[in-house]
């Protein structure tokens, strides 16, 4: 623990001589010297530490190339906007972390076209655990997510989702389990999301099964079962429905697909 207040200090001192004495806060050294004469937690202390030097030298860079004319407002606004642009990164990079969490911007629908379930190939692609495609993925055959995609994901057979997409995608069915998408899901098939399983966005099938949690209207038309552990925020539109005990909706339930015409039937008791 000695060797981890040494290397500390000598860090502050090197920090110290590159910052000018007019900007440092008495509120920072009664930090210090609180923080060591407690019991140190190493790892605690190391995060409190990444980033400082890099900080401190962006710090310095800036006040050099800064012109000498230029105010302390226009100083408070550069700063002001650097720290919003380092929160909305922060924000973005957690948006999974939340099932709610509203999207950042919305996905373009133009890379998606019908689907040709005429021609669907036997090939299956997958991304595997820990790969990262950046853009759009087409694909005449099926399609397993088992790491990241961020763009479009379009095929003519299944899509199975174990790991996150975000961006919409088109396929002639769906699947997702203990999967992360942000994006719209439309398929000509049925759609199944698992238990564990967060979309945010709306679904478009012809039948659907919702065991996991869903952000978005869901328009289906044919049956729509929501189990036990779902939760369903958005409007639900259907030919049938069935909640099981325990589903969780906010939202509406309209089964508009349905066989029964139900304004001929008030129409005729009015009459």
């Amino acid at each position: 623990m000695g060797l981890f207040k040494e290397f500390k200090e000598d860090f502050n001192d090197a920090v110290d001589d590159m910052i000018p004495a007019g900007d440092k806060s008495d509120d920072q050294d009664d930090v210090m010297v609180n923080t060591l004469d407690e019991d140190v937690d190493v790892n605690t202390e190391l995060n409190k530490l990444d980033g400082l030097l890099e900080k401190a030298a962006r710090k310095i860079d800036t006040k050099e190339t800064k012109p000498e004319n230029q105010n302390a407002s226009e100083t408070g606004t550069e700063v002001n906007q650097e720290v919003k642009a380092e929160d909305k990164e922060t924000v973005s990079n957690k948006s999974f972390d939340n099932t709610y969490v509203e999207r950042s911007e919305q996905m373009d629908n133009s890379a998606i076209d019908s689907i040709d379930t005429a021609n669907i190939s036997d090939e299956t692609a997958e991304i595997t655990e820990g790969m990262t495609i950046t853009g759009d993925i087409d694909s005449t055959g099926s399609v397993n997510v088992k790491g990241t995609v961020n763009g479009n994901v379009k095929c003519n057979g299944k899509l199975v989702v174990n790991g996150s997409i975000k961006g919409n995608s088109m396929s002639s069915e769906f699947f997702a389990d203990k999967a992360k998408i942000e994006g719209e899901v439309t398929t000509n098939g049925t759609v199944k999301i698992g238990e564990g399983s967060v979309i945010i966005g709306n679904i478009t099938a012809t039948s659907a099964v919702i065991a996991g949690a869903v952000k978005g209207d869901i328009d289906v038309d044919g049956p729509v079962v929501i189990d036990t552990s779902a939760v369903v925020m958005g409007n639900v539109n259907s030919k049938s429905v069935q909640v099981n005990n325990g589903a969780v909706i906010e939202g509406f339930c309209s089964q508009k697909y349905a066989d029964v015409n139900v304004e001929s039937l008030f129409g005729e008791v009015n009459a």
